[in-house]
């Protein structure tokens, strides 16, 4: 590794354009004319007296009304080419500010004249020259942001780009940007007509565009189904009312298990519902992104990505999964020289250590490959498996050709990968042994070093045209015994030191070994949120929904998670944020390391003008305030660029990457330094106690923006990375308690997001329409069970920990329709003793001949009807407005019930057992699939205890459904009225636990599952009535003789 290799992800701080007032002009007012809306490309419509509706008089940018009157509502009420204050039109409704402008201009009637309009051009031209630009400066941040809620522009004004260009350069640029318009269907072509002045400020219009925008959805679809939500919940309480206050006595206690189960799915019902209270939608722009930071002639200004993939068992997690996963990171589209690839080996193999040796050589010739021909997705066991026209708009002569070459070298490198794997199913007794001859350091798993090795990225590491490749480096910490390693957790927080000391990027992308790349610009899409001026500081993670592959087509067991990704998530973005889900998220690394978010400064006239000026107290704070600034300043001037951030309540200076540390200051005690900057510094023991003893990570964490200190070489730097990887490093530290991921559970995944919540960052979903990620889910009905098993108990442990959500973080800043959903996450286990009882019921009654409901009367009979009616409307409601399948709905809500009463029971009683008695469960690692058998697992049968319960409420209920029948044949016509009810619900059973039933009978070559079932339903049935008829026996027509038992 060179150390002209680390050097170039380095990063400075983001470079904003100067606002140069000398050379900013106003539009011409042409722009008027326009006919589309340069907000959204939508016609912009006309008044009602038949003029073209204008939105800003001062410049005239074109806006459509709906962008206008969203801009005043939502955003920060500026015009996003001059930022001049949107003024009140007539007939749109009022926003804060109106009341400050003059009461003449109440109803605006845009009754301007050319000539008028033309006058203030000129004047408002010239205080831009007089005021040098600080009035503009001040207009352009009113708040902190820019134009629309939807993210903020930062007032880049471009208008003096032009000059760096010639005259072809500048046209040529302008054409390129306006037939990716044209594609986009943005530009019009007659618009290509107009000259130079205006083709300028088409790109610099765009270039000032947001990056990124809120969808809110459509009142018409969000409205019914707030109010069907609000009804239901009064339908609730009248239906209780009637539940408690009319009990059954003749099944008093099957009642009153009934009642309290009844009242636990509505408080359940309430957590799960009103996070979805906000839902919303979010769109990126791609284009805008790469014209604000990827300017032709200057350096790439993106922001560097670390990239963590982790796995633990080769043999469960085959290599050749984990080798695409690389590939599909290593050929992303982004700069090369800003993506790190970091792979995580917690099980130390030497098979995924020569893996990555041969993925890194054939990664030379498959990544310019994908980037030639632009092909998706990057990962090539899943590109070459796809059934489609490959032909497809692929116009160069030399595609076929190419394609067929590289499909024959990816053939001959799963050779190489398989022979790998058979080579590792039988261990040597004297252990691996390396190429070189050395025994392999790891191979007593839990005893052995920490190991570190770069296969791209350093000197000579270049692909077959001669150009650069990202970094890839293989990891495995070292592992001692009597020493807590945390699983997945400690792996991730080892991660983030290792990265941390060899690139520091500002954000790291946390994927599974079985998660690639689906989408190439994935990592651009995060970047238009966490790189918003505005936005992005504030941001802890940026997550995408996980999607899969090789799921059937039914989705049996409810694999796809949708309504979670597609409802659950999109109603959390509207609050405070999706929760985290463990893969495809990007992360702002300055969150995991326990700062708080910056605050956001208020608007002056928010503090001070608020007041009367005749306040003294007022005035006189603001003289204080000044006067205390002005007298600091000559102290404070070498702090310019430095800014104090809160970590855990605590104040810390951190430096923006202008100003790094040099690691001899910090290792010899921040010498070097004057005394007011050590007095504002947390002394180096203090950082110690948090960070760790690492002088080399302790100046990564001081760099806000990434980078490198300066004056360092690739080989300390690897050294140093062994000892941030090292077992003790983490001991008396903050790592796992407020630091990196959080310890204490096994789903680290949620207690790691929700910690970031509680500080007051905020989370982004993002679902681009091409898939960012696939992965692979376990179809099998036995993985499955024990995969919600897994997640489940790690809810079980936040429940019983002090984390959780019912009782922690009460003085932060946790939003509560966000406690809500956290609370729901640990939780929801706990419902599967009142479903197992309820499910119970219905069988007990129909063997028992008693019910839970009495006689209903004609109002009762109406708030059951209410309630059904209800819950369908609000599924009906929910699917309408997420786009969700109503089979997608249907099998959520069957594997609901059936992981309630399997994989959720035995999570609660293991959870309680793990805390209370201390008594650990270990979990097997989920297998993945590595060979292409068309759901070949879907059919395999794996027994595990798991299984018993829903088995046997299945038997229990088939048998009550035999024996009701029987009993209302035996006592005639007037025992079938009481018998619906009950089979009513234990159908509900038997429905909700039908894929259950076909996964432990089904298979493509047996007879169908409905068929069996139905077949023992109807035999049973005909059997009962058939023996109660008894038509073979000969019917006596004359008296009934019976001996009377008197000798006669």
């Amino acid at each position: 590794m060179a150390s002209n290799s680390m050097a170039g992800l380095i990063t400075g701080t983001h470079s904003h354009f100067s606002r140069d007032s000398d050379e900013h002009q106003a539009p011409p007012p042409r722009q008027a004319s326009s006919k589309t809306c340069r907000v959204c490309g939508d016609e912009i419509g006309y008044k009602e007296n038949g003029e073209r509706f204008v939105a800003c008089h001062v410049c005239g940018f074109p806006v459509c009304r709906p962008c206008y009157e969203y801009e005043r509502s939502e955003g920060n009420q500026c015009c996003p080419q001059c930022n001049t204050r949107y003024k009140r039109h007539k007939g749109c409704p009022r926003v804060v500010g109106d009341e400050e402008e003059n009461s003449d201009a109440d109803d605006f009637d845009d009754e301007f004249q050319i000539k008028s309009h033309r006058e203030d051009l000129d004047r408002h031209h010239d205080v831009n020259h007089v005021e040098n630009g600080d009035y503009n400066q001040e207009r352009l941040h009113p708040n902190g942001q820019a134009f629309s809620s939807a993210g903020s522009v930062a007032g880049k004004d471009l208008e003096g780009d032009k000059d760096f260009y010639s005259n072809e350069e500048w046209q040529e640029r302008v054409e390129k940007w306006k037939v990716r318009q044209e594609k986009r269907g943005l530009l019009n072509k007659e618009d290509g007509k107009e000259d130079q002045g205006e083709d300028d400020d088409y790109l610099l219009a765009e270039a000032r565009q947001p990056l990124w925008r809120k969808v809110p959805i459509s009142s018409s679809l969000i409205n019914p189904y707030r109010i069907v939500i609000v009804m239901r919940l009064v339908i609730l309480c009248f239906f209780f009312r009637f539940r408690i206050l009319t009990p059954a006595y003749d099944a008093f206690s099957l009642w009153l298990i009934s009642v309290i189960c009844e009242i636990w799915f509505a408080l359940s019902w309430i957590l799960d519902q009103f996070p979805k209270w906000f839902p919303i939608t979010r769109e990126t722009y791609l284009e805008r992104l790469s014209i604000r930071f990827e300017r032709e002639g200057e350096p790439n200004q993106l922001a560097p990505v670390d990239v963590f993939v982790s796995t633990v068992d080769p043999l469960k997690e085959p290599p050749i999964i984990t080798a695409n996963t690389v590939l599909s990171i290593l050929s992303v589209d982004y700069p090369v020289d800003k993506v790190s690839c970091y792979v995580s080996d917690d099980g130390a193999s030497m098979l995924l250590f020569d893996s990555l040796a041969e993925t890194a050589e054939f990664a030379r010739r498959w990544v310019p490959f994908c980037k030639k021909y632009n092909i998706e997705p990057r990962a090539p066991e899943f590109y070459f498996s796809q059934k489609i026209d490959y032909l497809k708009d692929k116009v160069q002569p030399t595609f076929v050709k190419e394609r067929r070459a590289m499909k024959r070298e990816y053939e001959e490198f799963k050779v190489k990968i398989n022979s790998l794997v058979a080579k590792a199913q039988k261990k040597p007794e004297e252990g691996w042994v390396m190429q070189d001859g050395t025994p392999w350091p790891g191979n007593n798993t839990r005893d052995h070093p920490g190991m570190i090795q770069v296969y791209l990225g350093s000197a000579g590491a270049l692909d077959v045209e001669g150009k650069e490749l990202p970094r890839l480096v293989y990891i495995s910490r070292e592992k001692r015994p009597g020493y807590p390693h945390h699983k997945k957790a400690g792996a991730m927080n080892a991660l983030v030191r290792v990265s941390a000391v060899l690139t520091n990027a500002p954000f790291m992308l946390n994927l599974d070994c079985d998660h690639y790349i689906n989408n190439s610009k994935a990592v651009r899409e995060a970047m238009c949120f966490l790189m918003d001026p505005n936005l992005g500081k504030k941001l802890c993670y940026v997550q995408f929904p996980q999607r899969f592959d090789g799921i059937d087509r039914h989705d049996r067991y409810a694999n796809r998670n949708t309504v979670f990704f597609d409802i659950n998530m999109k109603g959390l973005d509207g609050i405070q944020g999706p929760v985290y889900v463990g893969t495809g998220t990007v992360f702002n690394r300055q969150a995991l390391y326990g700062y708080d978010p910056p605050v956001s400064e208020k608007r002056p006239k928010m503090t001070c003008d608020c007041w009367p000026s005749w306040c003294c107290f007022c005035c006189g704070g603001s003289r204080k305030s000044k006067s205390k600034k002005k007298s600091a300043k000559g102290f404070f001037s070498v702090f310019s660029k430095n800014k104090k951030k809160k970590m855990m309540g605590k104040d810390y200076v951190r430096k923006g990457s202008g100003s790094m540390f040099d690691l001899e200051e910090i290792e010899e005690g921040l010498e070097g330094y004057d005394e007011l900057e050590k007095s504002s510094l947390m002394s180096q023991k203090s950082f110690e106690k948090r960070f760790g003893q690492s002088p080399v990570f302790i100046a990564s964490t001081l760099v806000e923006n990434g980078g490198l200190p300066e004056g360092t070489n690739s080989q300390s730097l690897v050294k140093e990375a062994i000892h941030v990887i090292s077992c003790g490093y983490e001991e008396k530290t903050e790592w796992g308690k407020e630091i990196g991921w959080i310890y204490g559970s096994v789903t680290e995944d949620i207690l790691t997001g929700f910690k970031m919540h509680c500080r007051g960052w905020k989370s982004v979903y993002c679902m681009p329409k091409r898939a960012a990620f696939k992965g692979s889910a376990p179809i099998n009905l036995s993985d499955r069970l024990h995969q919600v098993l897994r997640w489940a108990l790690g809810s079980v442990e936040i429940f019983l920990s002090r984390h959780c959500p019912l009782w922690y973080g009460y003085g932060g800043k946790l939003k509560y329709l966000e406690r809500l959903a956290y609370t729901n996450t640990i939780v929801y286990p706990f419902t599967s003793i009142p479903l197992i009882a309820y499910c119970t019921i219905p069988a007990v009654c129909l063997l028992t001949g008693k019910f839970i409901i009495p006689t209903l009367t004609n109002l009762a009979s109406v708030w059951f009807m209410a309630l059904f009616i209800s819950i369908i409307l609000t599924g009906v409601l929910e699917l309408r407005w997420s786009g969700v399948t109503i089979e997608d709905w249907w099998r959520n809500e069957q594997f609901w019930v059936i992981g309630g009463v399997s994989a959720h029971l035995f999570a609660v009683f293991q959870g309680l057992l793990k805390v209370l008695a201390g008594v650990d469960t270990n979990f097997t690692v989920t297998a993945k699939a590595a060979e292409d058998t068309e759901f070949g697992e879907l059919y395999l049968f794996k027994w595990t205890t798991l299984l018993i319960p829903p088995t046997t409420l299945i038997i229990l209920n088939i048998v009550g459904v035999v024996a009701g029948v029987s009993d209302a044949i035996n006592n005639g016509y007037g025992s079938w009225g009481p018998l619906f009810g009950k089979l009513f619900f234990a159908f509900w059973v038997i429905v909700h636990l039908y894929p259950f039933l076909k996964g432990l009978m089904g298979k493509q070559n047996r007879t169908p599952t409905i068929v069996v079932l139905w077949s023992i339903l109807l035999a049973s049935i005909f059997s009962l009535i058939w023996v109660r008829i008894d038509p073979f026996l000969p019917k006596q027509t004359g008296p009934v003789l019976k001996q009377c038992g008197v000798e006669c």
